[in-house]
């Protein structure tokens, strides 16, 4: 069985304590690998090896911190098969989709590593001064990743926190940490000086807390659960931390009257069965406007029915599993709360047949019809390939209803009217809207959530502004 084990300043380690666990393939039970568990005391050796490396990297000039960074995405993409049939296996997506993931993390490398340069600093003039502007790097930063995209969202942290001179542990997720483990290896084996660049494993309440309370690390970025998030907060608090906090979500889709019905049908869905719904930004709620309600919905349904599913290793396959049995659990309990109160099943609802499926958390995506907000699925965050459609009379109401929510992550627009588009934009509440298309994400464009969705913003030159603190230098004439 492959054996994965942690990084700290440089070497692959095992864990202090000697504990591994078992990591499963959620689409038939079977075992890929086993990996080193570490806890408090092997984050606390890697934040101190960060610590030790931080005076080497962030004296390093930018551009040959960008000449490392580049590397590390040419190594990202020669290892990118090994890297992908990994989180294939251990996380259940398809194949085709762990490619992608991997490859847009490679990407997000060479981006920073150009950005990275562009810090320049500011000189400003008056008449009895002078004064430099500087931004540095923050110091030792604490990477906690989620494992629904455990490759990109740990390279949209890498890559600013080393452009921007920082040092980083990373704990990726306790049960898909293979993929993520491999990338931070690629990443350091381009150069990093020992101890830039540390992978522990371990459990949240350990690792996770030590990275969090430890006062070495100066930055947390986490992506997760909002409770989590609100821990984490919480804790960070104390020292006064840099915090950036991608949380839950519960994303509106609205289809105006005058939309492209076709083109919404196959953005709807793909972006709410794509990773079987396990998406911060998956579409959770679909709005429709009555005269076009029976058309989009037919052709949502059309859609659904040929996304084939199956194991993620097999050719073809356009959904793997669910990751684990507690999210389809979950996704059974919001699809009976919602048939329960009035909502009509039209496709789903129920594991497939046949004995492919039988021992991996598969579940068929489901489309309902007759949502409204007194069902779970149109409050809490499913995470689930579940699509519930609830119709409204006016562009103002389905606002309202997009809006009557905790959350603020993303929030999505099909119509053909400019004026409509900037009208639902500009009074929709998410840190993201997306207008005729199903996906928010643009490498050099801010992502983050409004409310309880988060804090802070990955991405564009804001992700790297994330990893510097400011500093005033006032000369005197």
């Amino acid at each position: 069985m492959r054996q994965s084990q942690m990084l700290i300043n440089g070497e692959q380690v095992a864990s202090l304590s000697g504990k591994v666990e078992v990591i499963k393939n959620p689409a038939n039970q079977e075992p890929v690998a086993e990996v080193s568990v570490g806890g408090r005391e092997d984050a606390r050796l890697a934040l101190q090896a960060a610590e030790q490396a931080f005076p080497v990297w962030s004296e390093t000039p930018s551009q040959k911190r960008a000449k490392i960074l580049h590397a590390a995405a040419d190594l990202v993409r020669t290892r990118a098969e090994e890297i992908a049939r990994l989180l294939t296996l251990e996380q259940g997506k398809p194949l085709k989709n762990a490619r992608m993931e991997v490859l847009s993390a490679a990407d997000a490398l060479d981006y920073y590593a150009e950005e990275g340069k562009r810090n320049f600093g500011e000189w400003i003039t008056s008449s009895q001064s002078r004064s430099i502007v500087l931004r540095q790097p923050v110091g030792v930063a604490a990477l906690i990743t989620p494992w629904n995209f455990p490759v990109d969202l740990l390279a949209w942290k890498v890559g600013p926190a080393l452009a921007a001179g920082c040092t980083f542990v990373a704990k990726p997720p306790s049960a898909a940490p293979l993929a993520a483990t491999e990338f931070v290896r690629a990443v350091n084996d381009a150069g990093l000086p020992p101890g830039a660049a540390n992978v522990v494993h371990g459990p949240g309440g350990e690792v996770g807390a030590e990275l969090v309370e430890n006062p070495i690390s100066r930055k947390i970025a986490f992506t997760g659960e909002t409770k989590t998030g609100r821990w984490i907060m919480a804790h960070a608090a104390g020292q006064i931390k840099r915090i950036s906090l991608e949380l839950g979500g519960q994303s509106p889709f609205i289809v105006c009257p005058d939309a492209d019905l076709e083109k919404a049908a196959a953005a709807c869905a793909q972006r709410a069965f794509s990773n079987m719904g396990q998406i911060c930004m998956s579409v959770n709620r679909v709005y429709v406007a009555d005269e076009v309600a029976e058309e989009f919905t037919e052709k949502l349904v059309q859609r659904t029915e040929q996304l084939r599913i199956g194991n993620g290793m097999e050719p073809d396959v356009d959904l793997g599993p669910m990751f684990s049995e507690a999210m389809r659990e979950k996704t059974r309990e919001h699809v009976a709360d919602a048939l329960a109160r009035g909502a009509e099943l039209l496709y789903g609802g129920r594991e497939p047949e046949g004995a492919a499926f039988a021992r991996g958390f598969f579940f068929l995506p489901t489309i309902l019809s007759g949502a409204d907000h007194s069902m779970k699925v149109m409050r809490e965050e499913t995470f689930g390939p579940v699509a519930p459609i609830m119709q409204f009379k006016k562009l103002e109401e389905a606002v309202f209803l997009a809006n009557d929510t905790e959350y603020g992550l993303a929030a999505y627009v099909f119509t053909s009217d400019l004026k409509t588009a900037l009208y639902a934009s500009e009074r929709l509440e998410a840190g993201s809207i997306g207008v005729n298309v199903n996906s928010v994400v643009d490498m050099q464009a801010p992502f983050g959530g409004w409310k309880q969705s988060g804090l802070g913003r990955e991405l564009g030159h804001h992700g790297l502004e994330a990893y510097l603190e400011t500093k005033h230098i006032r000369l005197g004439n």
